[in-house]
């Protein structure tokens, strides 16, 4: 019996060069939109931010606007917005760490986790002057919360002043949204660990909390580590969440660039603005250089 192979002429299985080159064209164009959306909401400010900075307004060059980044005003500006962000950042990362260990204990995919993880996207998002009107409504100098005190219990929380309308006002707010956006991050790496390590430990004759100490948390360090540096640029970049509760004052950096923009008794700051965005841009490139770099590490525990 015989049987006849079909063959093909040489080469006619692969994809000829044409081919190959236009492929990775085509490919290409996916990232177009992305590379549009960077170009315009990222390229351009920051440009627009060191163009503004380093001009005057008859627009030739000086350094007059960065040398005003030295001012005693400016700086404590920045400390404030530092220190806010800081606080808040903690703050959060600690309470929705915890909130992701409790998370723990409910079934993948059941109705509670579930439920958490829709809530904390949501709840992540909402800010602005709707976050600001609910604090404003509920423990506001009539808010709910503060009549029910004053009337019930005797008791004043704004007997030292308002606070709520000042820095100290904007911790509450701003950890509102820090520990929901803390779970998004945080719970892919709680999942990540392996029941087998727990296992394995007792096995061994060793103890859950000797697993948290040697296994649990330095797994999870890299982890919290970049949750808590993305937290801290969340925090410094906000804006709207603080022009709507403090309406009076420039206590951190986005308010005192408002205030250059805007202000009516100090005219032709535009500039000013423009440094001061520098010098914030100068900070989150920091924190996100940090952030990319411990998220390479945390990465690998989270596959």
């Amino acid at each position: 019996m015989s049987s006849t192979i079909a063959t093909r002429p040489a080469g006619t299985d692969r994809i000829g060069p044409s081919r190959q080159r236009r492929l990775p064209r085509i490919d290409a164009l996916g990232l177009v939109p992305f590379a549009v959306y960077l170009l315009l909401f990222l390229a351009v400010p920051t440009l627009l931010a060191v163009a503004s900075g380093l001009f005057d307004r008859d627009g030739g060059f000086t350094l007059a606007n960065i040398a005003a980044l030295a001012d005693p005003l400016v700086i404590e500006t920045f400390l404030n917005s530092i220190w806010l962000s800081l606080l808040t950042a903690a703050v959060g990362a600690v309470l929705g760490a915890l909130l992701s260990y409790a998370m723990l204990g409910f079934r993948p995919g059941g109705v509670a986790r579930a439920t958490v993880e829709a809530l904390s996207g949501v709840l992540a998002q909402f800010g602005g002057v709707m976050l600001a009107f609910a604090f404003i409504a509920t423990i506001g100098l009539q808010g709910l919360v503060t009549v029910w005190l004053r009337d019930q219990w005797g008791i004043d929380i704004f007997a030292e002043g308002a606070w709520i309308y000042g820095l100290p006002g904007l911790i509450l707010p701003y950890v509102y949204f820090q520990v929901p956006l803390m779970v998004i991050t945080f719970m892919p790496a709680m999942t990540a660990l392996r029941p087998q390590w727990v296992e394995a430990t007792l096995t061994l004759g060793g103890t859950r909390g000797a697993f948290w100490r040697r296994v649990g948390m330095p797994v999870l360090a890299p982890a919290f580590l970049a949750s808590f540096l993305l937290l801290f640029a969340n925090a410094f970049s906000s804006y709207a969440t603080a022009a709507a509760l403090a309406s009076q004052g420039s206590q951190i950096v986005p308010l005192q660039i408002r205030a250059a923009l805007t202000s009516e008794t100090v005219l032709g700051r535009e500039n000013l603005a423009g440094a001061l965005a520098l010098g914030m841009i100068v900070v989150m490139a920091v924190v996100m250089w940090a952030y990319s770099i411990v998220q390479r590490r945390a990465a690998r525990w989270q596959r």
